[in-house]
């Protein structure tokens, strides 16, 4: 069985990302899934001063590790103010000096959410431009709008947009179960 990583882009404790993540990673039927959240991987900000002077923390050795050793990885952004949030930023800088190819390879479910309607779509810009540079293998790309009208209960409630991201869970654990058969 294939076994995959979760997890929101975001340190807060209500994170509706993490909500998100956690309905889709749900839906996955074939595949063990791991749910990760960033505040279990505390780290200083990220400088290469601290870096020189103290080395690369542990516990971005720790995320990096997980990473390389899942099958795949959903991730749900936040977005600050357009862009990635702060802990999420800072954990993939600091993972991105061990291993500049940060993902290697696997296959991802990006998504993001937000209050408002455009639904995360900055970030996931950023993101589906920059994340490929760090070997990233997108093979979905999921935006929830107006997270509290279309999600509701722990799932998203909107019937046209839940449709839409048992596609993408469903497109995207095919690919696993595709690599799982090659491998044997």
């Amino acid at each position: 069985m294939k076994k995959i990583i979760a997890f929101a882009g975001s340190n807060s404790k209500n994170s509706i990302n993490k909500q998100l993540v956690t309905y889709a990673s749900s839906l996955l039927i074939q595949t063990e899934v791991v749910i990760l959240d960033l505040n279990d991987f505390d780290l200083p900000l990220f400088g290469v001063d601290l870096e020189n002077d103290d080395g690369i923390p542990p516990n971005a050795h720790k995320f990096l590790n997980l990473i390389k050793e899942s099958d795949g990885i959903m991730l749900s952004l936040a977005e600050h103010n357009g862009a990635y949030s702060t802990a999420f930023k800072n954990l993939f800088d600091w993972m991105s000096r061990i291993e500049s190819k940060t993902f290697f390879g696997k296959p991802m479910l990006l998504m993001a959410t937000s209050p408002g309607g455009r639904g995360g779509a900055s970030v996931l810009g950023i993101a589906q431009n920059r994340f490929p540079f760090h070997n990233a293998n997108i093979i979905k790309v999921f935006s929830l709008p107006f997270f509290k009208d279309n999600f509701s209960g722990g799932k998203v409630v909107e019937s046209s947009l839940n449709a839409e991201l048992k596609e993408a869970v469903d497109v995207f654990e095919n690919v696993l179960v595709k690599a799982s058969a090659t491998e044997v």
